[in-house]
């Protein structure tokens, strides 16, 4: 086992908390389940949104799934012109025995446009 990062990202419609919610949840039952992760597998997660993203917090979500326990932050973005709008990213820190390039990284939503290199 070893530490590995696992990221995502999603898109939003409008900056609206019961959206959000489901997206993030969705996003993160993605990359655990397609990955094979546990809870205790979990080391840490960061969220970032873009500026234009203020109606809730994303960890509030990873809560309302049971991982209360895992330690999460939230940021903001990089404001770079022309960038995506309403997007909320993910980097999962867990152990697994997964080799790096055998790593489901997970872009959902409309989100697929950022890293169309990772996208699953």
């Amino acid at each position: 086992m070893r530490l590995t990062g696992f990221r995502g990202a999603t898109m939003l419609k409008n900056n609206d908390a019961s959206e959000m919610k489901e997206a993030v949840i969705e996003l993160l039952n993605e990359i655990i389940n397609k990955n094979k992760l546990s809870n205790e597998d979990l080391v840490s997660i960061i969220f970032t949104a873009t500026d234009d993203i203020d109606c809730a917090f994303p960890a509030a979500a990873a809560r309302e799934i049971g991982l209360g326990d895992v330690p999460l932050l939230c940021s903001k973005e990089i404001n770079v012109p022309g960038a995506p709008k309403l997007v909320i990213r993910i980097l999962m820190h867990a152990y697994s025995p997964i080799d790096r390039k055998n790593v489901f990284h997970i872009y959902s939503r409309g989100a697929e446009v950022l890293r169309q290199d990772l996208a699953q």
